[in-house]
């Protein structure tokens, strides 16, 4: 299977700048790669976030051009080396791919060795669906189907239920579960600082904290990096 992928749970964690935490990690995935497609259409400010991607990557050899800049999407991602699609609302994220006709498009550059990476919303958009987004439906793509270059979902910004609160809604936990009723694809819930390196068939857990998979019919698994969870979330 021709895959490279890094998905990030966030792009910021507490006490550093924009990507900071996974900045080794992303260049290590990014290598001798020059052309970096970035894709802000997460969030509303694209110039500015556009700005931030650039600066995060100011000391690498990659040079950035933004989706939002590009006179011929489709141009722009048949000629990238590797993508980089930014967190933020993952519904708005999703319906202007739709509506710029990038999805299969993208799916098919991954397919033929283009490099993806994303963080968040970035992340979400490459499992088949975004149905365990943790964000508020602001717009309404044509689907909810994503770009599938996995076969389960991840669920970015997991939390554990903290047992000193009196908040009385439902736990990310009871969310999934909920999933997990009425859906059978496994979910990897990536706590804040960690990502998924995904080589072909092997799916690598790394970063600075763990993750809970969960799985239909099963108890959910904590696993800690570095580990291998393919058999868990992609089993042959």
């Amino acid at each position: 299977m021709v895959r490279q992928l890094l998905l990030i749970s966030t792009s910021t964690v507490h006490g550093t700048q924009y990507l900071e935490h996974a900045l080794p990690e992303l260049q290590a995935f990014l290598g001798n790669c020059h052309r970096v497609l970035f894709i802000p259409h997460a969030l509303k400010d694209r110039d500015g976030y556009a700005a931030r991607f650039r600066a995060a990557l100011s000391g690498t050899p990659c040079a950035v051009m933004s989706l939002h800049e590009a006179t011929a999407p489709r141009l722009a991602v048949e000629q990238a080396e590797a993508i980089f699609c930014g967190g933020g609302n993952t519904f708005r994220l999703l319906k202007a791919l739709y509506d710029q006709d990038l999805v299969g498009l993208i799916r098919e550059r991954v397919g033929q060795g283009l490099l993806y990476s994303g963080a968040s919303a970035g992340a979400n958009l490459a499992c088949p669906t975004i149905r365990t987004t943790n964000d508020m439906p602001i717009v309404e793509p044509a689907s909810l189907d994503a770009l599938g270059l996995v076969r389960f979902q991840i669920n970015p910004h997991y939390l554990d239920p903290d047992p000193g609160s009196t908040h009385m809604g439902e736990t990310r936990e009871t969310r999934l579960e909920e999933f997990h009723e009425e859906n059978e694809t496994p979910v990897v819930g990536l706590r804040e600082g960690t990502m998924l390196r995904v080589d072909g068939d092997r799916v690598v857990l790394k970063g600075r904290a763990g993750a809970r998979i969960f799985r239909r019919g099963h108890e959910p698994v904590e696993v800690t990096p570095v580990a291998e969870i393919q058999a868990l979330v992609e089993p042959t």
